[in-house]
């Protein structure tokens, strides 16, 4: 049981050593997102009653810096690993295919958790911000964040080169987590978006987490709960028979 927690300090420390980067640059980002989009919308839009669109914005943007950096963590390391050729001190160690999985998805985790915590407090001074479920907040930061490091795994498994991971981040990631709800409510597009919004599984993650600060929701947080857990089953298990395989690990 040596392998998992090894490969995992591994993980986290490789993020931690350029923490300027992986932490403070996200942080950075969401700031200007926060001052641009709430100073020009602020009393323009109205998306909650009795909440302001800062205090709307604010959990959005904390859970798609979750996502991004969960994503970005796992699947950088996989393919840097992969192309500097390093990847066999991982492979040859007597370690199952599981602890491998476990330690990519865990240090995404902590990195998705500890970026967006980072914007939480850096935001947070701005508005008066409201914690009506604590505990769906949790569930939904964990969730999301281990849904998007195994994608990142995955990615991290498919690509052979730094250009696919970035085609994969920039037509896929990102378009997802923009369209899923972090400026704006789907109930404000029209119908036929409504239904294709509904479509995409990070608009449960960013929904049932924003349940947990202001107790409203687009749809109901048991249901937004469902679609994330269905979905971290079916990346998991792509992601696990990829690793048991070897597929493109183990030539």
């Amino acid at each position: 049981m040596l392998g998992l927690p090894t490969l995992l300090r591994k993980e986290v420390v490789r993020f931690a050593r350029v923490s300027f980067q992986t932490i403070a640059a996200p942080v950075l980002t969401a700031l200007l997102y926060l001052l641009i989009f709430g100073h020009v919308l602020e009393d323009r839009v109205q998306v909650f009653e009795r909440i302001g669109y800062t205090t709307f914005l604010i959990p959005g943007l904390v859970m798609m810096s979750v996502l991004q950096n969960a994503f970005a963590n796992s699947s950088s390391s996989i393919i840097q690993s992969k192309i500097t050729g390093n990847i066999v001190f991982v492979l040859l160690p007597p370690m199952g295919w599981w602890e491998l999985f476990a330690a990519y998805v865990l240090g995404a985790v902590v990195r998705g958790v500890v970026v967006g915590g980072g914007v939480l407090l850096a935001t947070v001074w701005f508005v008066d911000l409201s914690y009506a479920a604590p505990v769906w907040i949790a569930v939904f930061a964990l969730l999301g964040a281990a849904i998007l490091g195994t994608i990142g795994l995955i990615a991290g498994v498919w690509a052979d080169k730094f250009d696919q991971i970035a085609a994969f981040q920039n037509f896929l990631i990102m378009p997802a987590t923009f369209l899923a709800g972090v400026f704006y409510s789907v109930k404000t597009l029209p119908p036929f978006w409504q239904s294709v919004s509904h479509l995409n599984p990070f608009f449960y993650m960013i929904d049932g987490f924003r349940y947990g600060f202001f107790g409203v929701s687009d749809v109901a947080p048991a249901t937004s709960l469902a679609v994330v857990v269905a979905t971290w089953a079916t990346v998991s298990a792509i992601a696990l028979r990829m690793l048991a395989t070897g597929f493109k690990l183990r030539h």
